[in-house]
């Protein structure tokens, strides 16, 4: 009988191609955001804006850069997942 693959060996899903991803253009960059509703949003999450948690049923955005960081293969990679008033309010 042979394994599973491990999920985190996995190709990540294409969040970008979701027609509710939007691009914002912050000071540091171009990001692509995706809202996440609560009933999709089913562990909870460290914001990098505030540093509190954001529950599991709790909606908020995914974010991740449009192009990649030096020494990352893909920029989705590097997503977070960050309260909508904290994204909102970052510069």
């Amino acid at each position: 009988m042979s394994r599973r693959q491990s999920k985190h060996l996995a190709a990540p899903r294409p969040l970008s191609q979701s027609s509710l991803a939007r691009a914002d253009l912050k000071a540091d960059g171009r990001w692509i955001v995706r809202p996440m509703s609560g009933a999709s949003a089913l562990k909870a999450y460290r914001c990098p804006g505030c540093a509190q948690l954001i529950a599991a049923g709790t909606p908020h955005l995914v974010v991740w850069p449009d192009t990649p960081a030096l020494g990352v293969e893909r920029a989705v990679d590097d997503r977070r997942h960050w309260h909508t008033a904290c994204w909102e309010r970052r510069l």
